[in-house]
């Protein structure tokens, strides 16, 4: 097909909306199931470029959960541990340590599992069928992927009531140089993002500490390219080959890394033997439970320890999780990498960033104070590269 039409735009009143191409040749995409919206495909071509350029740079294949234009979390194919199998709620799905495209999407949908809620997937490689069994089980509205095995798409078709959105991608398509995009009745034109982010932009280390390992380093390509697709500002953490905490589209570069950063010390609290434990009922819903962790872990609205409360969600009562039980957790951190998507214009987002166990920092540079970032770098022991690359997305 040379043209799709869409129910409506980003909101219901804004149509007619559809998807074609400018020179009239066929869509490079196909839909096998359901009618995906227009918001839909934004995350579904962003969350593609996404995974296909970290299998390019890393070898490994990856998988992304995408939400409003901005990923969740994105993650390659590494076998998770036992502990990581029970914070993702996966220890029950049978063949995923011999489904690398199913493991990667464990990780990056068990990152932040409330922002993923409703989430697009986006797979590097062709889904599975361990991969479609996991999917099915969550809240989701769609998926793109090169492919499908028979038994995946038959999975997943069955999905919300056989409405599922499935995408299929020619992995062979590449965009025009140029791309155009209108605001407001007029056209804006610019080249095409093509910033290859390879390991040849982690040479420019400027800190004291020099020593990078290769685990770090596709830890910082994978936040990197995670940030080209991540509306700005941006700033991503990652760990064991995974983002574990986005912070997106805000206008001051220190929120971004704080709010990632508090991403990142949620999802290393889910790993807590405390929070493994919590005696839930069968009962209670995947969403349900995944609000209730994070109400228990950041002291939310609800006080899910309260009596009169704690009753609708577990089987006994939990003791709360402490202060102190928490700075004891996270102070085992270490060996995490930050990546921003242009200069860190003050030290204060390096201090953040220490507090949540960053070892290893790739950004831009360029900024006046550049000597006083690379000196709070310094006095951390951290490693920072600065590749001179800036990647603003909107």
């Amino acid at each position: 097909m040379n043209q799709l039409e869409l129910k409506y735009g980003c909101n219901p009143n804004q149509t007619p909306a559809s998807l074609y191409m400018k020179d009239g040749q066929k869509l490079p995409l196909q839909v096998l199931n359901g009618k995906p919206g227009y918001i839909n495909f934004l995350d579904a071509l962003n969350g593609w470029q996404l995974v296909k350029e970290i299998q390019v740079e890393t070898g490994h294949v990856a998988a992304t959960s995408f939400k409003h234009v901005s990923p969740t979390s994105a993650a390659i194919g590494k076998p998770l541990s036992e502990d990581l199998k029970r914070a993702t709620f996966t220890a029950d799905v049978e063949g995923l340590d011999e489904s690398p495209i199913a493991c990667a999407y464990a990780r990056a949908r068990g990152t932040d599992r409330l922002s993923s809620f409703g989430d697009w997937i986006s797979l590097s490689a062709p889904c599975d069928e361990t991969c479609a069994r996991l999917i099915k089980r969550e809240v989701s509205d769609g998926i793109i992927a090169p492919g499908y095995t028979p038994e995946a798409l038959e999975i997943l078709k069955q999905k919300r009531k056989g409405v599922f959105n499935i995408v299929q991608i020619d992995p062979a398509y590449t965009p025009a140089p140029v791309e155009t995009k209108d605001v407001f009745g007029i056209t804006f034109q610019q080249g095409h993002n093509d910033a290859k982010l390879d390991e040849s932009l982690l040479e420019n280390i400027v800190t004291n500490q020099k020593d990078l390992p290769q685990d770090a380093k596709d830890d910082l390509l994978i936040a990197l390219i995670a940030l080209k697709y991540t509306q700005s500002n941006s700033v991503a953490y990652a760990f064991d080959g995974q983002t574990i905490g986005i912070g997106a589209g805000q206008q001051s570069r220190i929120h971004c890394t704080r709010l990632a950063g508090s991403k990142a010390d949620t999802w290393f609290l889910r790993h807590c033997p405390k929070v493994l434990d919590l005696p839930f009922l069968a009962d209670v819903s995947r969403p349900v439970r995944d609000n209730v962790i994070d109400a228990y872990i950041n002291k939310n609205e609800e006080d899910v320890t309260a009596d009169g409360i704690w009753q609708k969600y577990f089987s006994e009562k939990p003791s709360p999780l402490t202060d102190a039980e928490k700075e004891a957790w996270l102070a085992s951190r270490d060996d995490v990498s930050l990546a921003s998507d242009a200069f860190f214009p003050f030290p204060d987002n390096i201090e953040r960033a220490f507090r949540s166990g960053v070892k290893y920092v790739v950004q831009a540079g360029g900024s006046v104070r550049d000597a006083d970032v690379i000196a709070a770098a310094d006095a951390h022991n951290m490693v920072m590269v600065m590749n001179g690359v800036r990647l603003f997305h909107h």
